[in-house]
Parts: structure tokens; C-alpha cells; sequence
């Protein structure tokens, strides 16, 4: 009546087995999704994409984020997301007074103040995002919130996104 039959045995050895496989995989999944890189590049394209002034906000969950105009990308320690960015020349405004040699006329502009608050005229402005363009775009600590904006100014249109 107490005794062991072969057949259940070979049963407890193969769901012994299956709990280790299945724990070895739960154990090796990531432990959060990777940052939504995808998301941020369809904000900054919708609004880049677009004819008249505009203004988005996109959160971020990352440590990281590394903007070119081609592309964003983004590390939340666990893992790296990138995607392409389509829409024409954005601009990246990096935070800190060493990336931008027009003091913080960019980054002003991002935060909301008019670009003739900014600059002295069209002509500068326009050559301070070529000049923000042509930086070295290396990998940044990412800020809680991603802020896109389309400014036009005479007869300069820049997507700012910082």
C-alpha cells in the first residue's frame, strides 16, 4: 500500500525539472520593459512634421538618452532602446552652458519664451541650432520629461527638442 511504483517516481523527477527550467527562465526575463524609445521619436516627429508652431511633452523612464537628428536613444540601466527619427532636421538642445555658445538663447526658447526674446534676429538664430546641430551628440543623463517645440522665427522654422 506505502510502496513507491516506478512510474511515479519517473513523474516527480520530470516535474522537478520543468519547476527548475521554468524558474531559470522566469529568473532571466528583464525585470522592466525597455524605455520607450519609439514613443519619444513619433512625439518628436508629430511635431516636427507639422506647418505651424507647436509644443509636446513626452515623460521619459530612462537614466540615459543620447539625441542626434536622425535618432534617439535611450538606457534605463537593464537595457538600451533606440529608434529612428523621420521628420527633418530636429534640433537637440542639450542642458548646460558648454553646449551652447549662445549662452542659454536655445534652451530659453524651449522653455517658452519667444525667439525674438531670444535673439537679436532670424539670422542668429538660425545659426545657433546649426551650431547645436553640429555638436557632438554623446550620452546625457535623461531629464523626467522630453519637451518638443517648433518655433518659427522670420523666415527660420527649427524644431527644438531638449
Amino acid at each position: 500500500m506505502f510502496e513507491a511504483h516506478l512510474d511515479a517516481t519517473y513523474a516527480w523527477l520530470g516535474l522537478a525539472l520543468v519547476s527548475v527550467a521554468t524558474a531559470g527562465v522566469a529568473a532571466a526575463l528583464p525585470a522592466s520593459p525597455p524605455p520607450d524609445a519609439d514613443g519619444v521619436a513619433h512625439t518628436i516627429d508629430s511635431v516636427a512634421d507639422g506647418e505651424h508652431p507647436a509644443t509636446a511633452e513626452h515623460g521619459l523612464a530612462a537614466n540615459r538618452i543620447r539625441l542626434t537628428e536622425r535618432s534617439v536613444a535611450l538606457d534605463d540601466g537593464s537595457g538600451t532602446a533606440r529608434a529612428p527619427i523621420h521628420a527633418p532636421r530636429i534640433t537637440p538642445v542639450p542642458k548646460g552652458r558648454e553646449r551652447d555658445p549662445d549662452g542659454d538663447g536655445l534652451r530659453r526658447i524651449l522653455g517658452g519664451v519667444p525667439p525674438d526674446a531670444a535673439f537679436d534676429d532670424p539670422e542668429a538664430f538660425a545659426a545657433a541650432a546649426e551650431r547645436s546641430r553640429a555638436t557632438d551628440h554623446e550620452w546625457r543623463p535623461a531629464p523626467d520629461q522630453l519637451t518638443v517645440r517648433r518655433v518659427h522665427y522670420g523666415g527660420v522654422h527649427v524644431t527644438l527638442v531638449g
